[in-house]
């Protein structure tokens, strides 16, 4: 009897919300794929079909746990600087999705039309526009930017080697890349090697290059 109170008294205390953060951090310790109706009526140690109170299916959870997340990227100021404001929009983003391994696909593979998402979409092109870009050179720039970014975090987040590794594995593959055959790879290889350069990507190196060449498109 006891046991019947204490899981009726979970069932009443469930909201979406609830549901939602606790499906956030079952997809950030195990993955997407970890994601289940079942593992997350686990995680709230309820019964599964007391999930289908707040959420119809598993689509409206990814939904909603994208939202999550996007809820947590700094939105940029509608006539602010609008290069100061795309890097912080990128930075947040790149840190954000860093802390949730599992969010970018979601993002860019899925329409996303929660409201954090369109307030995040809205201001971003407002900046740009309020800023002399038209709206088709706004989208250009917006999508510009986010895919340098999104793919920026994806390669981090798959790459198969540490920083601190670079060195010791170009020299393990060095012999496979014979400079009579590929001299300019073997020689970048090289100079890793010798940590003249440390080979590691720098998000910011992008982002200026990105944003020095929408500069062009300004009004």
């Amino acid at each position: 009897m006891a046991k019947i109170k204490r899981e009726a008294k979970r069932r009443s205390a469930l909201t979406k919300d609830r549901v939602l953060n606790a499906a956030v951090k079952l997809a950030d310790s195990g993955g997407i794929d970890s994601l289940s109706m079942r593992k997350l009526a686990q995680k709230l140690r309820v019964e599964a079909m007391s999930l289908y109170n707040h959420v119809a299916n598993k689509d409206e959870i990814l939904d909603g746990i994208v939202e999550k997340v996007v809820g947590e990227i700094e939105v940029p100021v509608v006539g602010g600087d609008w290069r100061n404001e795309m890097l912080r929009r990128a930075n947040s983003a790149h840190l954000v999705l860093m802390q949730h391994p599992w969010a970018t696909m979601l993002i860019v593979s899925r329409p996303n039309i929660g409201p954090m998402m369109l307030r995040y979409v809205d201001a971003t092109i407002g900046c740009l526009v309020e800023a002399g870009f038209s709206y088709a050179d706004a989208d250009h720039a917006w999508n510009a930017i986010d895919s340098f970014t999104y793919g920026f975090t994806l390669q981090k987040l798959n790459f198969p080697f540490a920083p601190e590794e670079y060195a010791d594995v170009a020299k393990e593959f060095l012999p496979q890349i014979p400079q009579d055959d590929f001299p300019y790879l073997h020689g970048m290889s090289k100079e890793i090697i010798a940590k003249s350069h440390d080979g590691v990507h720098d998000l910011q190196f992008g982002l200026k290059l990105v944003l020095d060449g929408l500069e062009t498109l300004r009004g």
